[in-house]
């Protein structure tokens, strides 16, 4: 296998087509590594998570010329990171057919052996998700190669796997939650103003929907904390990515035309991906959150999507909806 470095913004920028191309065969489709999401981190640097950082993507090619695998990675200091890295980026991996993963793994560790590659002292990556193969290869090729390993445990991802309908789903999260599910929909069909939901999609209006988002967002303090400038023009600009990429799911339940609540996912790959969300305090006697997640389970399942990937963190109403855990790793791999 051919590899290929990349350094610079304007070589990143000019492999869309072809990255996204392998990333939709790829062993590991998602969301966080479509080219258009990870050239938008790169513009602020993960909304300013990081003060610096230098470009080095690695490509595997073929004889042919054709794009086998790559390592969408950045060097902080002497440090080998993943593109996203990591606190707004919920997956992470190397992209590569399933059956060129190993040898695209094992080109990507030999060149960091070489003369070639930059000054190291260890690869710090994130969001790894537990139980696939890149983990066993990546422990593999380190050891193989003198290399020191290790692997931590670090967030639960909560994923709710979908039914053929509605009640089905209902069946298989618990009894108790399933009689409070019903219980909230029906307060919300008689109350007192019309709770209505809807998805944005005009795009005209979408920075004022943005706007009303992060202003529901901000009512919870921490994420106030989190809506730097820096961040929120990063969140802003990934919102706009993903709508013309086709994969944004920007939703918000209203009650008596007063925005209540929201959520900002992704549906990619025939999946949600949970990407975000706010409530406006005022309405939470009607648990306006709840009511919105309930409606777009029930879109989902109408359109045949497989699975609610709540992502990240351990909210207990990930698993009052059904979340099943799965977790993500960080590996470090040191000389």
């Amino acid at each position: 296998m051919q590899l290929q470095i990349i350094q610079t913004t304007d070589e990143f920028h000019t492999l869309s087509a072809e990255w996204n191309t392998l990333l939709a065969k790829s062993a590991n489709n998602i969301p966080f590594l479509r080219h258009e999401y990870l050239t938008t981190w790169w513009n602020t640097l993960g909304g300013g998570e990081w003060s610096q950082g230098e470009l080095y993507i690695i490509l595997g090619r073929d004889q042919a010329g054709s794009l086998q695998g790559i390592a969408p990675l950045f060097l902080h200091e002497k440090t080998v990171m993943f593109i996203g890295s990591h606190e707004i980026s919920d997956y992470l991996d190397f992209i590569a057919f399933a059956d060129q993963l190993e040898p695209f793994i094992a080109a990507v560790l030999d060149h960091f052996m070489s003369d070639t590659a930059p000054a190291w002292d260890m690869f710090d990556l994130y969001n790894l998700v537990e139980g696939t193969d890149i983990l066993t290869l990546l422990e593999a090729g380190a050891r193989q190669r003198g290399f020191t390993y290790t692997q931590e445990q670090i967030q639960p991802a909560p994923r709710i796997p979908l039914a053929e309908n509605w009640e089905a789903y209902l069946e298989n999260i618990q009894g108790k939650q399933r009689r409070e599910m019903r219980r909230k929909l029906r307060r919300a069909e008689s109350f007192y103003a019309p709770v209505e939901w809807y998805i944005v999609e005009d795009e005209s209006q979408l920075n004022d929907e943005i706007d009303a988002f992060m202003t529901l967002m901000a009512y919870d303090p921490e994420k106030e904390k989190f809506l730097t400038d820096v961040m929120s023009g990063q969140m802003r600009a990934a919102v706009h990515t993903a709508f013309r990429a086709g994969w944004l799911q920007l939703a918000f339940l209203t009650v008596g035309g007063e925005k209540a609540a929201a959520y900002l996912n992704f549906d990619y790959d025939n999946q949600i991906w949970v990407y975000n969300s706010g409530i406006n305090f005022k309405f939470q006697e009607l648990s306006p959150g709840w009511v919105l997640l309930a409606h777009l389970i029930q879109w989902a399942i109408a359109r045949g999507r497989t699975t609610f990937d709540m992502l990240r963190g351990a909210e207990v109403y990930k698993y009052r909806f059904g979340g099943v855990d799965q977790f993500v790793m960080r590996v470090q791999i040191r000389k």
